[in-house]
């Protein structure tokens, strides 16, 4: 078993284009023997955003602090707060954005294989 501790895990700078003021750590993934899984942890910054895009995957998303807007599929805009979770579909277009004054963190769980 291997267990990280979150807080020693490295943040590292997203650097995508249309991303702004987001970082990303990899709570657990391939360097910890994980085949099948990766679980990130990502901070949104008041004022940021994800880029808008699509992957032929889907992932799981928890919202661990603060609150954030989601865009989906049909540019729908909705506000989502710590306790919510989501579903993202493969080749479901979306993005996350932070239009609030304090971080927005949340947890995201994708496969960890070539598709």
């Amino acid at each position: 078993m291997i267990i990280n501790e979150n807080d020693k895990v490295q943040e590292n700078p997203v650097e995508l284009e249309g991303a702004k003021d987001v970082t990303v750590k990899i709570l657990i993934g391939a360097e910890e023997g994980s085949k099948d899984i990766i679980m990130r942890y990502f901070r949104i910054m008041p004022g940021g955003h994800s880029c808008l895009h699509s992957h032929n995957y889907e992932h799981l998303v928890t919202i661990e602090r603060g609150k954030g807007v989601v865009m989906d599929d049909n540019r729908n805009e909705r506000v989502v707060t710590t306790g919510h979770s989501l579903f993202v579909e493969p080749n479901e277009v979306h993005q996350f954005k932070n239009p609030f004054p304090e971080p927005f963190e949340f947890l995201c769980i994708i496969p960890n294989k070539e598709l």
